[in-house]
C-alpha cells in the first residue's frame, strides 16, 4: 500500500482521504495545522499510529506558520496549536504522545523559532519512518503466532491505512504471508463507520490477501463452528488493566475466550499508557447521526429515537492472550513487568 500520510517537499501534509474509500482513492494536501486537526476529527485520517504522525505533522505546520514570531509569542501560539490538536480524538494515546514528543523539542531548545521549526519538521518526518519500522517489527514478532492455513479475524482497520504504512494488526498477517504461510482474513464490517468493510477489505484486496467480510454479529458463531483460528486487533490505548479498541472489540474478545480462540492485540509501544487504569480514560462519543444513518446517506432509525455512539470499548486483560509490540510478544503480566515504570 502507498503511505497513508507523508510530508511533501513543499512543506505540506499529504494524506489519503479515507472517508472516500473504497470508491475513490484521493489525497488531501494540507498546509494549515487547523486543517490537519479537522482531518483527524472527521476521520479523513484515522488509526492510532497514523493519528500520532498526523498530530506531529500538524505541529510542524504550526511552527512554520509562527516561526517569524519572537520566541515567547511563538511558544504561546504553539500552545494554542497543541490544544487544538489534542482536542480532536480524546481516546487515542498516540495523539498525545506525538504532541508531547514535539513539545519536548519546543521547550528544550533555546534557539530562534525558525531553527526550532526546522528541527520539528525533521522530527515529524522521522516519526513517520519510525512508524513503518515499528510496524514491520510487530509483523515479524506476530507472524510466529500464526500457522500455515490459519484464518484470522480482525475488527475495525489496523492495517496500512491506520498507520503510515504496513499496519499493526495486519502486520503479522503480511509478515507470515511474506514468509510463505497461507493466511486468510475475516474482517468484521465494524459498525457504524464500517472501517472493516470499507478499509480492511480494500487494502487486503489491493495486496491480493484473501479476505471475507462478515457482519459484526457473526464472529461468535464462526468461532463456534471452528472457522476462525486466531483473532488479532489493533489498539488506540493500553492501560495497566485493559485494551481500548474500536467499539465491538470487547464482544469479539468474549466470544474468543468462550471458544478458546487466541485473542491477540498488536500494540506499538506508543499506545502504552500503563500509568493509567481503564477508569482514567475518556471514551470518545461521536455524533449519534453515525448510528442513525449508514455512512451519512441512508437513515435507518426512526425520527425521534435517540442513538448512542461510543467510539471505543474496553477489553480487560483477562480476555487477552498476548500483546504484540515491536519488542516481542508478551502476556499482559509480562507487558506490565517490561514497560511499566
Amino acid at each position: 500500500m502507498i503511505p497513508s500520510i507523508e510530508w511533501t517537499h513543499d512543506n505540506k501534509v499529504k494524506m489519503i482521504d479515507q472517508t472516500l474509500l473504497p470508491h475513490k482513492l484521493e489525497f488531501l494536501e494540507l498546509e494549515d495545522y487547523r486543517d490537519v486537526a479537522k482531518s483527524i476529527k472527521v476521520m479523513n485520517i484515522r488509526g492510532a499510529p497514523a493519528i500520532g504522525v498526523a498530530a506531529a505533522m500538524g505541529m510542524a505546520l504550526a511552527t512554520i506558520e509562527y516561526r517569524t514570531l519572537p520566541k515567547e509569542e511563538f511558544l504561546k501560539r504553539m500552545e494554542e496549536a497543541a490544544d487544538v490538536i489534542r482536542s480532536t480524538r480524546p481516546t487515542a494515546s498516540n495523539l498525545f504522545w506525538a504532541v508531547n514528543r514535539i513539545w519536548e523539542i519546543l521547550s528544550s531548545f533555546p534557539d530562534n523559532p525558525s531553527n526550532i521549526s526546522e528541527l520539528v519538521v525533521e522530527e515529524a518526518k522521522l516519526m513517520a519512518q519510525e512508524d513503518v519500522n515499528v510496524n514491520k517489527n510487530i509483523g515479524k514478532n506476530g507472524a510466529t503466532l500464526l500457522e500455515d492455513g490459519d484464518v484470522v479475524l480482525t475488527h475495525c482497520n489496523a492495517g496500512s491505512l491506520a498507520t503510515v504504512q504496513y499496519g499493526t494488526a495486519l502486520a503479522p498477517i503480511r509478515s507470515a504471508i511474506e514468509g510463505g504461510k497461507k493466511i486468510s482474513v475475516i474482517a468484521d464490517e465494524t459498525r457504524p463507520r464500517l472501517q472493516g468493510a470499507r478499509l480492511t477489505a480494500y487494502e487486503l484486496q489491493y495486496d491480493k490477501i484473501p479476505v471475507k467480510v462478515i457482519s459484526d454479529t457473526s464472529s461468535g458463531l464462526l468461532m463456534r463452528l471452528g472457522k476462525i483460528n486466531k483473532v488479532i486487533v489493533g489498539t488506540d490505548r493500553v492501560t495497566s488493566d485493559a485494551v481500548f479498541n474500536k467499539i465491538g472489540t470487547y464482544l469479539v474478545a468474549l466470544a474468543a475466550y468462550d471458544n478458546e480462540v487466541p485473542f491477540y492485540v498488536a500494540a506499538p509501544t506508543s499506545t502504552l499508557s500503563l500509568q493509567e487504569t481503564a477508569d482514567d480514560v475518556t471514551i470518545e462519543q461521536r455524533d449519534s447521526s453515525e448510528v442513525k444513518n449508514v455512512l451519512g446517506k441512508v437513515q435507518i432509525v426512526p425520527d425521534g429515537v435517540e442513538c448512542l455512539n461510543y467510539a471505543f470499548d474496553i477489553t480487560p486483560f483477562r480476555l487477552v492472550s498476548a500483546i504484540i509490540t515491536e519488542d516481542g510478544v508478551f502476556t499482559p503480566e509480562e507487558l506490565l513487568k517490561k514497560y511499566k515504570r
